[in-house]
């Protein structure tokens, strides 16, 4: 990799991390300090990063990882830059409980330990506004639809030169296209082991940015930026391998879901309400939660019905060893690190203490009453971030996934968050409520 960066003439390397909030942190190097950053590491304040450390403890090492060596090809040939992923790492060499991506390779860890591999497969939504004087306006650049390919799908140039970025990444794309809202845009990344995923997402809604930046145009993950149109989801496909072997199929069960994969279902949807702030974080992730916009409410599982909270795809014919699970409630500005640790977390403790799995949902979930529902034990996930920081606090696997460090801080910051949220006098309470009060 030295020689690479010397051959291509490269200028500068980007160190790329994240906070506890999934926010992407860099720190430019040149390339005659890459090789001591690989030896001793490179020191920086962690006490100025969202859930890192305290002022008196704030020293901390990025240690990049060479596996994650890569070009940014929107960065030019003039002076190229290429960009690696850290781990943070304590002044003594170890692990920062802090580190988002520590926390979601000890998880990986323990699944290893009990002979598993996690794959992670997620489909990321997002839309496209206009910019004047460089600040987005939320308002849609077309009037298109779902699959739409029509002249008012503007942005078909924007995904195109996206994905041609992204696999000059080695970020490798399913395929792409225009989703249900205007302006809305779906890309599904090629299916790869956790850890590699949660750098790719990182990296793929910079991608997405960049791009859009070039043209004048701003890409938003916000998960609900419009009101009356679907939000943004991250519907992500999950599957655990015993060697080359899928461990969810069954090739003697009607629905070829293993005992492993069954118990993977029941630990999600068991720990559903008490995991949701994580892999939904923000206020605005719950203006996504509710009825009427496709997006998951209930805690249920189904094959075909996507008004369920976590779904089993039928799989091709010839193909049913691909198995897996779609948890649909994550949305796109989650971080990625946390929300597929919480995701491991449950799933693994479903099958560690044989969790029964609830009968299938055929019917409508969104049809269905209230006493329907209740019949069928069927809960609803929380309505807003203060009940899904409640359903965390009450946790006794969260915190084991996550860490003491990053869970405590998790839950001060989303609390603040709420908290900020309350005070504030909405445009709607304006438009609602002074004429008539």
């Amino acid at each position: 990799m030295l020689r690479s960066v010397e051959e291509r003439g490269i200028r500068f390397i980007r160190l790329w991390f994240t906070d506890v909030l999934g926010q992407l942190k860099s720190i430019a190097i040149v390339p005659g300090e890459l090789e001591n950053a690989f030896e001793e590491g490179l020191s920086f304040d962690g006490s100025s990063i969202d859930g890192f450390s305290r002022i008196q403890e704030s020293d901390t090492l990025l240690r990049p990882d060479p596996n994650t060596f890569e070009l940014l090809p929107w960065r030019g040939d003039d002076a190229p830059v290429a960009r690696m992923f850290c781990d943070v790492a304590n002044l003594d060499g170890s692990p920062f409980e802090g580190d988002p991506r520590h926390v979601l390779r000890r998880n990986l860890d323990k699944a290893r330990e009990k002979g598993f591999s996690f794959y992670v497969g997620p489909d990321m939504e997002f839309f496209y506004f206009p910019t004047e004087n460089g600040r987005p306006v939320p308002t849609p650049m077309d009037s298109g639809g779902y699959f739409d390919l029509t002249t008012t799908d503007v942005a078909t140039d924007l995904r195109k030169k996206t994905i041609l970025a992204l696999e000059a990444m080695g970020i490798p794309v399913r395929y792409s296209h225009h989703e249900d809202s205007p302006s809305q845009y779906e890309i599904d990344l090629r299916y790869t082991d956790a850890l590699t995923m949660a750098d790719n997402v990182m990296t793929f809604k910079l991608v997405v940015k960049e791009v859009a930046l070039e043209r004048g145009a701003f890409a938003s993950f916000m998960p609900k930026p419009l009101a009356g149109v679907q939000g943004s989801g991250m519907h992500t496909h999950f599957s655990l391998f015993e060697g080359d072997s899928n461990a969810f199929y069954d090739s003697d069960d009607p629905t070829h879901l293993s005992a492993i994969g069954k118990g993977f279902i029941a630990g999600l949807l068991h720990h559903a309400r008490e995991i949701t702030a994580v892999t939904n974080q923000w206020v605005n992730s719950y203006k996504r939660l509710v009825v009427g916009f496709e997006a998951p409410v209930y805690v249920a599982w189904a094959r075909n019905n996507r008004s369920a909270l976590v779904r089993v795809p039928g799989a091709k014919k010839g193909k049913e060893e691909s198995t897996r699970v779609e948890f649909r409630s994550p949305d796109p500005a989650c971080n990625p690190y946390l929300a597929f640790a919480v995701v491991l977390g449950a799933g693994l403790k479903g099958i560690e203490k044989g969790y029964p799995l609830p009968d299938e949902l055929t019917s409508n979930l969104y049809e269905m009453t209230p006493a329907e529902r209740l019949a069928e034990g069927i809960e609803a996930l929380p309505s807003s971030l203060e009940e899904a920081i409640t359903c965390l606090e009450r946790s006794e696997l969260v915190p084991d996934v996550l860490g003491e460090h990053v869970f405590e801080w998790f839950i001060r910051n989303k609390r603040a968050e709420w908290e900020a949220y309350k005070t504030q006098v909405t445009p709607f309470e304006i438009d609602r409520y002074l004429p008539m009060l």
